[in-house]
């Protein structure tokens, strides 16, 4: 029996050394300390750019904390780097992981608080540029990430549901409504997007279950379409490993999508898709541009021929979460926007974790009709100077009236983000 118990102890003993060096090997994020300033400003600056006024340089700014919310993250100066003429500061603080918002047509802000398992709202009644009272309309939610707003109805996505809460009058709201139930749950992704497109249909995305698998649900690592009331499920598109941000412009769905981990510091890249009916995206099998992953070398003729490859390529590892686009500008110019930059994507980059050299926590640009579709810098320094992290940027997006908006769920914090032509 001593024997017995010695020979478990030595098992155990070598299981966990072997483990050990597998986590050093792919787990990178360890080594991430004393990172060269020149790696910092690489993730923090664009190169230079010789062309006028382009939005490519980054200024320092002091983010703007209102006095009652300069406690914990916010006690002390923040800088923030934006392009001339741009301005951040803090909407709304203590919040608990905000994930992705919206506004109503009074311009009301709905948050999904994931931390919290709060559904919550927050108006701005005297246009000061401060969030009022933070008001709860319902709590207890399951993983709550994402909602969406149309025609008086509020959409709701959580880890095994989509609800819709009803409105009945100015900011209130029916008890919530279950649409789809039974999504799949657990697993590595838990987050559940849901959009209502053009069509007025629902689309959800749904993240794989594990890092490189082949799935059994066909709804993981897919977005599923459902009509209004949550009939008619489709398979909508696959092949998506974790597309967090998806968003309509005009008829075109976009989606970002997370790349697998322990391919090294550089593989694979964060991807951006234009998302059509019936196609396959690549994951497990491929990533990028139709790259054959090394766990299925055996399907590189597949990835070659029939899967859609990538619109555009981020920096592996980045986490591209939130995507929206720039209001178009129509026949007349932005109010609180630069017309410049009309149409083009914004991508929150929540950060990397499986990576020696950190990058994102950030907000990126793609301008779609020039520089072959490069991806720049937009508003940095989550990642300080020091290398140290203290935000992670999820949702960007826009209220009525083109201000800009992000949410943070390592401050807590929303941002305004605001303009004025110099």
């Amino acid at each position: 029996m001593k024997r017995l118990i010695k020979l478990l102890i030595i098992l155990v003993f070598i299981g966990g050394i072997g483990y050990g060096v597998y986590f050093v090997y792919n787990n990178t994020s360890w080594l991430t300390f004393n990172i060269p300033d020149e790696e910092i400003d690489k993730n923090n600056q664009n190169p230079v750019v010789e062309n006028g006024r382009n939005f490519y340089d980054l200024k320092a700014r002091e983010l703007i904390v209102p006095e009652k919310f300069r406690v914990g993250v916010l006690s002390e100066n923040r800088i923030l780097y934006l392009p001339e003429g741009f301005e951040i500061s803090v909407f709304a603080a203590g919040l608990d992981e905000p994930r992705f918002f919206d506004f109503d047509d009074n311009n009301v802000m709905y948050v999904a608080d994931k931390g919290s398992g709060k559904l919550i709202a927050i108006a701005d009644a005297d246009n000061d540029g401060v969030g009022d009272e933070i008001v709860t309309l319902d709590n207890g939610l399951r993983v709550v990430h994402s909602v969406d707003w149309l025609a008086g109805d509020l959409y709701v996505g959580e880890e095994n549901q989509i609800s819709v809460y009803r409105s009945y009058g100015q900011n209130y709201y029916n008890p919530k409504e279950t649409l789809i139930s039974g999504l799949p749950t657990g697993g590595s992704h838990s987050t559940r997007t849901v959009v209502i497109g053009p069509d007025e249909k629902i689309y959800v995305s749904i993240g794989s279950s594990c890092n490189d698998c082949e799935e059994t649900d066909q709804r993981r690592a897919a977005i599923v379409r459902y009509n209004l009331d949550g009939t008619g499920e489709e398979i909508f598109a696959s092949g998506l490993r974790n597309s967090v941000g998806l968003s309509f412009q005009g008829n075109n769905l976009w989606a970002v999508d997370n790349g697998r981990d322990f391919l090294g510091d550089d593989l694979p890249p964060d991807e951006v898709n234009l998302i059509q009916s019936g196609n396959h995206y690549g994951w497990p099998y491929c990533y990028g541009q139709d790259t054959a992953d090394p766990g299925f070398i055996d399907r590189a003729d597949y990835c070659q021929n029939d899967v859609i490859p990538s619109a555009y390529e981020i920096k592996a590892h980045s986490a591209p979460l939130g995507l929206t686009f720039v209001p178009e500008a129509s026949e007349e110019p932005l109010v609180n926007f630069p017309n410049e930059l009309a149409d083009n994507f914004l991508i929150a980059l929540h950060g990397s974790w499986n990576r020696t050299i950190p990058t994102g926590y950030k907000i990126v640009r793609i301008d779609p009709e020039a520089n072959n579709g490069q991806i720049f810098n937009f508003i940095t320094g989550w990642l300080d100077s020091n290398g140290d992290v203290w935000g992670r940027p999820v949702g960007v997006g826009f209220d009525n009236n083109n201000i800009m908006f992000i949410s943070d769920d390592k401050a807590g914090v929303i941002y305004r983000v605001t303009y004025k032509d110099t």
